[in-house]
């Protein structure tokens, strides 16, 4: 069994300092990895990422993240990731990990993601070059995705986790309104997990959203932004076997 717990969208900013910290040191009692699902700052600037890593220095379990839009506001991105990185946090964008947890190998592909919508109400790559170019850089993303769980797949990890900002289904998105289901996620991202496979994707973004959800293909997705779980964390539990996770 790999116990994995993930949160998105805790958007902390420096009068943040201190609040999730509690709860994070007591991930090696019930978790085996921390999963950041991006959006972890509110402007995307050095000082409130420094804020987020003070909160995840040295938990003791390891601590994997993606950014999400919030994360590049202010055009500090790179920034962002080192000083997140400093703390030892995994940042991937279009990357894999593989971690050794609880005696097995489990891989995390990661990717940001972007908007656009779900099949048959998505935006088509036609027209101005500003549309064209809005639409590749959804596409851009869900390749980003695929290539990271194609590394997985050669890697045979025990688990395989798809981590992304941006919703890859709909169906995490009920309570959000219909009207701005394009701007919260793509089917394109659903699409690169169901492609190469996953055991389980985890996802942010939407703060009105749900917390399950499902792909075409059967894999199951986690909305884990803080106001839907409305915790610190959410835990789920993916027996090695194959059985369904929580």
């Amino acid at each position: 069994m790999v116990r994995v717990a993930a949160v998105g969208d805790i958007h902390l900013s420096p009068e943040c300092a201190g609040l999730l910290r509690p709860a994070f040191l007591t991930l090696p009692e019930c978790a085996d990895v921390l999963l950041l699902a991006g959006d972890l700052t509110r402007h995307g600037t050095v000082d409130e990422a420094l804020v987020v890593a003070e909160e995840v220095r040295d938990i003791g379990v390891p601590v994997i993240a993606v950014l999400g839009n919030h994360d590049y506001h202010s055009d500090q991105q790179g920034a962002v990731t080192r000083t997140l990185v400093s703390a030892d946090v995994g940042v991937l964008e279009g990357q894999s990990t593989v971690l050794s947890v609880a005696g097995h190998s489990v891989g995390v592909a990661g990717a940001k993601g972007f908007c656009g919508g779900f099949a048959g109400r998505s935006a088509g790559a036609f027209g101005e070059p500003e549309m064209r170019a809005w639409v590749r850089v959804a596409h851009v993303g869900a390749e980003r995705l695929a290539s990271a769980l194609e590394e997985l797949s050669a890697e045979h990890c025990d688990v395989r986790i798809a981590l992304t900002h941006f919703a890859p289904v709909p169906d995490t998105l009920a309570g959000e309104p219909v009207e701005i289901y394009p701007f919260l996620g793509s089917y394109l991202l659903a699409e690169a997990i169901d492609s190469v496979g996953a055991d389980l994707a985890i996802h942010g973004h939407a703060h009105l959203g749900t917390e399950h959800g499902m792909t075409a293909g059967g894999v199951r997705v986690r909305n884990v932004a803080q106001p839907v779980i409305d915790r610190a964390f959410a835990l789920y539990e993916l027996p090695v076997s194959g059985h369904c996770p929580a």
